[in-house]
């Protein structure tokens, strides 16, 4: 079992950047890979990027791609999300959420989720 609890909400401005973290319990997190997703108001929840156990690899939606950075410090339990040069198209609420198998980019492959946090960008 494995809970996530997301940070880092904010209100920024077009252009600006952002860092959202998550935090998850228990002592198996660096036996997971971590996902990033987000749900805009009234659109399905999509995905944003994946990194695998050890950190080594990720991969990111195209709409993010060369923006947004996936990083995670197992010493910490933790895994963060660095968004740059954010648009207003990137507003939403960013849910992190762990996984049993790398690359997963389908909610359906995620087993454990957090509650989210919202980002809004203003143009």
């Amino acid at each position: 079992q494995v809970q996530l609890v997301e940070s880092g909400d904010g209100l920024v401005q077009a252009g600006g950047s952002l860092r959202v973290s998550c935090v998850a319990s228990g002592r198996t997190f660096s036996s997971y890979a971590m996902g990033w997703f987000r749900q805009a108001p009234g659109k399905e929840r999509e995905f944003v990027a994946a990194i695998e156990w050890s950190g080594g690899n990720t991969v990111y939606a195209s709409s993010v791609r060369g923006r947004f950075t996936i990083s995670r410090d197992n010493a910490k339990n933790t895994v963060y999300l660095q968004m740059n040069n954010l648009k207003p198209e990137d507003t939403a609420v960013y849910y992190c959420a762990a996984s049993n198998t790398y690359p997963a980019m389908g909610v359906s492959t995620y087993a454990y989720w957090g509650r989210g946090t919202q980002v809004t960008v203003s143009s």
